[in-house]
This record gives C-alpha cells, structure tokens and sequence, in this order.
C-alpha cells in the first residue's frame, strides 16, 4: 500500500527543482500508485540515462506541447530547459535552433495528429540526415513526443490550462505548495476528508446538470453487470463490424465537438509550423485499421524500446499496467464496484479514434457504457485537446467523484500514448528489418 507519507515524499522531491508542487502531480496525487510510475518515468527520460542531451530533450518537449498550443507545458519545459543550460536563443523558436531538431518536427507533426501516416521513410530521413540520429535517439524522442503530446490531453481534460495561477499568461504565476489536489468548482460542496491510513480522498460526487441528463451511475453499474456476466458468442466477422459501427459513430460526433481551434498566442507560435495540419477522422484515412493482434505493445513494441533505450520498455509497460489496472471497486460514491468493463471500454474507446482495434473485444460495449457527451469528451481530449474549455470538463461525468474523472483523464492520456507508440514504433520496426 502507498501511504500518505509516501505521497509527501513524492511531492518533497517533486518542489526541489523549482520549490513548488506543479498541477499535473498535484491532480495525480488522488492516484498515488499511478503518479509514482507516472514520475519515475517521466524523470528517467527527462533527466536519466539516455542518448539525447538534457536540452535537446526539453525543447523536444516544448515542441510537442506547441502541436496542441499547451501553454502550462511549454511554459515549464522552457523553465527546465534554462535550467538545464539551455541556449536562450532557441527559445525565440523554431528558426533559432540546429538542424538536428528541425529534423525531427515533421514527425512531431505527424505524430500528434495523425500517427497512422508515419512510415519507415520518416525514420530514414532522421538516419541519414547530414546531422545524423542513431536509432537510440530516434527512440528516446518518440517516447518524448508521445508523452507530452499525451500530457495536454491531460492537462486540457482536467482544466489545468485555464487555470490562472498555472497559467502565467492568463495571470501572474504563484508558486503553489499544496499537499491537496485542487478543490472542484462547487462553491457549496463539502470539504473531502483524508484516510488515516490510505493515499487518497472520501469524496461526495457533484450534482447532475437538470439540463443535462446524463446516465446515472446506479444504471451505468447495471449495464457494467450485464456485460460481466454475459457469455455472449460473437464471431470475428460481428467483432470487425461492431468495431465499425463504433467508428462511424465517431464520425457523427463531430457535431457535438467544437469545432473552433483557438487562435494560436503569439507566445506559442514560434514553436508551431503548419498549424493548420490537424486529426482528420479515421473513417476518412484511407488505410487499413491497425490490428493490435499483428502489432502489440507487450508482444513488440515493448521489446523494442528496450532493446535501443535501456529500462524505458521497463517503465512504460509498468506505467500502462497500472493505469489499466488501477481501481478502488468504487463509482460515484459506492463501494464494491467491479469497474472493469468500463475502464476497458474507455481505454479502447481511445485507441479507436486512431484505428487501433483490438479483435477480441466487443466494441458493442462501447455503446452501452460510454454515452454520447463522454465519447465528444474522449474524442476531443485524445484528437483535439486544445478545444476544450474548462466548462467541457465540468460538464461531464457529473456524477462521478472528481479524483474519478482525473481517472478517466489519466486512461485517455496512457491509451493516446500507447497508440502513438505502436504506430511509431511498427515503423521502426519497418525501418530495421
């Protein structure tokens, strides 16, 4: 069991760089079993063993927040870079930096965006650049893209953004030394209580909107029975027409989706090139769907990344693991829930919307226990996170206790990362045999 001293360690360690508790540890701190791989990982390949310098990391990670225009990222990435020694002038952007790294920016692009469209021939292009990568480099900075590009998918779904005292550009920043997550938004509600001996909160859920309905929790957990104990045979032919269904429906779901892309702040956009270049619904691709049975992260990827970038397959798998696996058998405020099939249903929800299919799941579950304005919300925190305000994120799953949804916040970021990585890392594996 993580006890809460092990939580005060963590955030002791966590203030000696820059002497206060940045918003990320401190939403993950509901989840403190998560939020220890989350910052092992994170340490090691900001700051560990790796083939890339320490600035070159940094800025790799500046420019993979600049895709999605996440200013709390790249406000603190360019903070460590100083701190790293960095070259100020780099900070002017994209033009002031080697040629190296200019590099490495169609990927990045495509990465975020797009991941399905990313080929050996990219990685040729690294390889036998005049300012060549080796493989190892190649690695290191995919697994860097992935995870800030995953990270603003967190840090736009839980609001941090529009935070002010995160957010130097929307007020002037303040050091934030907390050993609480952040209160939510309810000027009424109840104070949550720590457990003596547990790392984490008893919390009331919010009240439902009467203006918008949402399947109630005690429904919800019905359906999650049903399907628990249904020994439904399904046929491969009905799994891939499922599977389809699913993501025509995603289709449909970008009218429920802003379709307004914030300008882009004239602080940010020297880190950005073709910000036009955006998600397209996977229905309109044009490519085969990625089948997890001909390419997996446990039966390939993993093993690769291991093999070029010592102990990071390691610390990945554990970190996927964990959030897979991460429950307390609650929902909404009871006890004894076997939550399995939704947070399945949510991690392979996520994966679909860059045709990524699993064929041995029932996507029709899907449907049963991700409504409508939680599948907008999946969609537009994995494919278009800068779309979403901190009232999308208040709007859904209302009946949810807030440490549950950063739960949700944290399946979205873990399963977009994946997805990236086995798209990025099967063209590796394209480029080496």
């Amino acid at each position: 069991m993580f006890y809460a001293r092990n939580i005060e360690s963590l955030f002791i360690d966590e203030c000696l760089p820059s002497n206060c508790v940045d918003a990320v540890t401190n939403l993950m701190s509901y989840h403190p079993r998560y939020l220890e791989i989350y910052r092992t990982t994170q340490n090691f390949i900001l700051r560990g063993d790796g083939p890339l310098p320490c600035d070159y990391r940094h800025y790799i990670a500046i420019m993979a927040a600049g895709r999605h225009q996440c200013s709390y990222l790249i406000n603190m990435q360019k903070q460590e870079f100083l701190m790293q020694g960095g070259n100020q002038m780099w900070l002017k952007g994209l033009d002031y930096i080697p040629q190296k790294l200019r590099d490495l920016y169609e990927i990045n692009k495509i990465l975020a965006h797009r991941p399905w469209m990313l080929n050996k021939t990219h990685i040729e292009k690294l390889t036998k650049a005049q300012d060549s990568w080796s493989l190892a480099e190649v690695i290191q900075a995919l697994v860097l893209l992935a995870h800030f590009h995953s990270l603003a998918s967190f840090v736009f779904g839980s609001g941090i953004n529009e935070e002010p005292r995160y957010n130097p550009s929307l007020a002037p920043a303040e050091p934030v030394l907390s050993l609480n997550p952040p209160p939510r938004s309810s000027k009424n509600q109840p104070q949550t209580q720590k457990l003596d001996n547990k790392g984490f909160k008893v919390e009331i859920p919010l009240a439902m909107s009467p203006t918008e309905p949402e399947v109630g929790v005690d429904t919800l957990m019905e359906r999650m029975k049903s399907l628990s104990e249904r020994s439904e045979e399904v046929s491969a032919e009905e799994y891939k027409k499922r599977f389809e269904h699913v993501e025509s429906q995603s289709v449909e779901l970008s009218a429920s989706i802003s379709q307004s892309t914030p300008p882009i702040k004239p602080d940010l956009s020297h880190f950005v090139e073709d910000p036009k270049f955006a998600y397209v619904d996977f229905a309109h691709r044009g490519v085969p769907t990625f089948r997890v049975q001909d390419y997996s992260w446990d039966d390939h990827g993993y093993s690769l990344v291991n093999g070029l970038y010592n102990e990071v397959g390691n610390l990945l798998d554990e970190k996927f693991k964990t959030t897979a696996n991460l429950t307390y058998n609650t929902m909404g405020g009871r006890r004894d829930v076997d939550t399995t099939v939704f947070r399945r249903a949510i991690w392979n929800y996520c994966q679909c919307m860059y045709g990524i299919r699993h064929d041995d799941y029932d996507y029709g579950e899907v449907n049963q226990l991700v409504e409508r304005s939680l599948k907008a919300f999946i969609k537009t925190a994995c494919c278009f996170p800068e779309r979403l305000s901190k009232k999308d994120c208040d709007r859904v799953m209302r009946e949810f206790l807030h440490s549950e949804k950063i739960h949700v916040n944290l399946m979205i970021l873990e399963a977009r990362m994946q997805a990236e990585l086995m798209y990025a890392l099967r063209a590796m594996m394209h480029y080496t045999t």
